[in-house]
């Protein structure tokens, strides 16, 4: 039987060496390499035009053009169109998952019909149907029906290409947002509304009061990324001639010529609006997502790589500990 000085002299004797993962440093190498490309070309990159040399990005024209009255006037208008857009779609898809649930045949099936219409058909064949459908219908009536008329509205002037962007990118996004409410509400345990029922609350009660507000943590996460998908989205407008973001851009480079200049313009108004969204979509995540896993704070990437350079220095640390004690026996 081995003695207990053996024993403890053999496990002194143990080197303990860190796991090495060489191809991180290497694909973290790759990555830094590309970076500095990258940043080298658009910071100094320059091309030859007319004897003289200039920038290919031409910074100096973006700088210009950024806070130009135009582009602000296309910025308000992306962002009306954004907030109306979304708002329409979560009242209508908030109507069309309750319908969608319902145990009447009718009413389910007619949620199920209009979501598999908008979804079935391009968001933008929608806003060229809502734009032109003066041409099928030049008046629109409200009344008894098979009887006299209340109302009677002019589709031509009533259709212009603000209400045709709204109606065509609204229900469009009604659709989406009937299934993302409704996966949001079959999350909830069927045994509290059940029991919420036993107890006399009106269905309608128990979905505002008890289903919705926990169903809004399932919610939330998909409802942040359709307003940032939808803001984006808005740009389709321009072909109906609404002078929105990237129209306005347009309009300005279709008269000096400075196409990449002025579509930079328009993607750094994209990326400063979207940031802020991230940003509201973040704390409304953590603020629905009390108690649970969603509310502990995501690492951003400089404490993962911090996270990354500790874990290494630990390793060494440990390593070099043990050969010390390797080197000095008791």
């Amino acid at each position: 039987m081995t003695s207990p000085e053996v024993q403890t002299g053999t496990a002194d004797s143990m080197k303990a060496v860190p796991v090495r993962h060489p191809w991180r440093w290497v694909t973290a190498v790759v990555i830094a390499v590309l970076a500095a490309m990258l940043i080298h070309s658009l910071a100094f990159s320059t091309v030859q035009r007319g004897g003289e040399s200039r920038h290919r990005w031409e910074w100096n024209v973006v700088g210009s053009y950024l806070f130009d009255q135009r582009i602000l006037h296309g910025v308000s208008r992306t962002l009306l169109l954004t907030v109306l857009c979304m708002l329409i779609g979560v009242v209508l898809g908030t109507i069309l998952a309750v319908m969608r649930l319902s145990q009447n045949p009718i009413v389910s099936g007619s949620s199920w019909l209009y979501i598999w219409f908008f979804r079935g058909t391009p968001v933008l064949l929608q806003i060229f149907f809502w734009y032109y459908i003066a041409a099928i219908y030049p008046h629109l009536s409200i009344g008894v029906p098979f009887g006299p008329e209340l109302v009677h509205i002019d589709m031509t002037n009533a259709i212009n290409k603000l209400s045709a962007a709204l109606l065509g990118l609204g229900l469009n996004e009604a659709a989406y947002m009937a299934e993302i409410v409704r996966a949001g509400i079959i999350s909830v345990d069927e045994g509290q509304s059940e029991a919420a029922s036993a107890l006399g609350m009106p269905r309608l009660t128990i979905m505002r009061r008890i289903v919705l507000p926990q169903a809004m943590r399932v919610i939330i996460p998909p409802t942040g990324n359709e307003t940032i998908s939808m803001l984006k989205t808005t740009s389709l407008a321009f072909t109906i001639a609404y002078t929105e973001l990237l129209y306005s851009a347009q309009l300005i480079y279709a008269a000096n010529y400075k196409t990449i200049p002025l579509l930079v313009v328009a993607a750094l108004w994209y990326l400063a609006i979207t940031s802020v969204l991230y940003v509201g979509q973040y704390f409304l995540e953590r603020r629905y997502g009390r108690g649970t896993v969603f509310a502990q704070p995501d690492d951003s990437f400089v404490q993962r790589v911090a996270r990354m350079f500790l874990i290494q220095r630990t390793h060494r640390a440990a390593a070099t500990s043990l050969s010390s004690r390797s080197d000095h026996p008791r």
